[in-house]
């Protein structure tokens, strides 16, 4: 579905998109309860922000150590050439790799930075050789294995509307 113009974000969208994030499974009745809305006014909403992909969509958050991925590792990318055909085709084949949970083209000493989860490091020692370094363009690679996870949260900080600039709402 094609996003509609956007309108500006207002407090209530703001407080909707707090509410989502804490709980995506929350009813539509207890949403529109905590926002201050009737049910269908808040059903209304949601629905906009979905379709102007304010909101992207709704996952489960996995813990990963049920799943055979407790090794976390972030990995620097210097690639041979910086061409957009090459960053094209690396991306492409970054894509496929479900191994590989985030890719960054980054400024800085290097291109790209990923973030890969696996069951431990011998299963990174094949990751990095049998996908990381046949990479397309890949010079070399830097790895940093994760210690210790201090903080992990996939939620985005939700300003209040005050910290908004009118520009930055629409």
């Amino acid at each position: 579905m094609k996003p509609s113009k956007p309108r500006a974000l207002d407090r209530i969208d703001l407080k909707i998109l707090s509410c989502l994030q804490e709980n995506a499974r929350i009813s539509y009745v207890d949403l529109a309860n905590q926002v201050g809305l009737s049910t269908t006014p808040c059903l209304e909403r949601v629905k906009r922000l979905e379709r102007n992909e304010v909101i992207k969509g709704y996952k489960a958050l996995l813990n990963p150590k049920y799943l055979r991925a407790n090794l976390l590792v972030f990995v620097e990318i210097s690639l041979e050439t910086q061409s957009s055909a090459v960053f094209d085709e690396f991306r492409r084949a970054v894509s496929k790799q479900p191994q590989i949970q985030e890719c960054h083209l980054v400024s800085g000493q290097f291109d790209y930075i990923l973030k890969c989860r696996i069951p431990e490091m011998s299963a990174y020692r094949q990751l990095l050789e049998d996908v990381v370094l046949t990479l397309p363009g890949v010079k070399e690679s830097k790895s940093y294995v994760v210690m210790e996870e201090v903080k992990e949260d996939a939620s985005i900080y939700v300003p209040d509307l005050s910290e908004f600039d009118e520009n930055q709402l629409t």
